[in-house]
């Protein structure tokens, strides 16, 4: 049975007053204190309502979501590549679920009270209280993922964690391999100048916030899923090939 949090994570009207207070909470650091460049969402218009994955890189805890939520609610209302007046605000899109480490999600109030925008909290299989302790696939939590795919967008992040160039996690391929969804690859900058590891506070006013809308990947869905995983760190800018390619790629967020 279902838990409180889940069905009130799933429970749209819910969604939609977080959305209300949390989209109004963020929307001044993301357009007004600093410059959102928006590219792609073209590739949104005409994607279907469920079995679809967002794939990124990841550079803060909730910024990054947070974005990809303003974003979808402004496409729904018309919008493409800007934010605008968030109006938007009014009837959100709801019919997304994001996927969170459970250790960072229970550490706040506020943290508790963004999940019920849609997180599906896993448990870091490689990690636990800093410590490596177990690898492998949470078949629990890999089957929360399954589910929500089933009746809505995803957005994953397949490196788990906020360090630039970090290896993905098999389990995105191996879901990918099982549900077989529409594949989007966004990649994301300037998230980690802006804002603290949180993505709470500010650390530098006025910068660039880039988050770019790929074509939907043609995935060989028979594909080994280590050739698929490859293709994802390709698409989303964080395989070795990236790596070299600028020096700001170096940064690391991850401290």
């Amino acid at each position: 049975m279902a838990s409180l949090g889940e069905r009130l994570r799933n429970f749209h009207p819910v969604r939609k007053i977080v959305y209300f207070f949390v989209g109004l909470f963020s929307y001044p650091g993301l357009a007004i204190v600093n410059k959102l460049k928006i590219s792609g969402t073209e590739n949104l218009r005409k994607l279907p309502p469920k079995k679809v994955l967002f794939v990124s890189n990841h550079q803060t805890y909730f910024a990054d979501v947070i974005t990809f939520l303003h974003i979808f609610c402004a496409v729904k209302w018309g919008k493409i590549n800007r934010l605008g007046i968030p109006y938007y605000l009014l009837n959100p899109f709801t019919r997304v679920n994001y996927v969170a480490a459970e250790e960072t999600m229970k550490g706040s109030f506020i943290s508790r009270l963004f999940l019920l925008a849609g997180g599906l909290t896993v448990k870091r299989t490689w990690r636990s209280e800093g410590k490596e302790v177990r690898r492998g696939l949470d078949p629990s939590d890999t089957r929360k993922i399954t589910r929500a795919l089933e009746n809505n967008w995803v957005i994953t992040f397949p490196q788990g964690t906020t360090k630039p160039f970090a290896p993905g996690r098999k389990g995105t391929a191996l879901i990918i391999k099982q549900i077989k969804p529409v594949v989007i690859p966004v990649v994301i900058s300037g998230f980690w100048r802006a804002f603290n590891k949180k993505g709470l506070k500010f650390k530098k006013k006025g910068s660039l916030l880039s988050i770019v809308f790929k074509e939907p990947l043609i995935i060989n869905y028979d594909a080994p899923a280590e050739d698929i995983m490859a293709q994802i760190m390709d698409a989303i800018e964080q395989s070795k090939k990236y790596m070299m390619m600028g020096k700001h790629h170096w940064q690391t967020t991850d401290k």
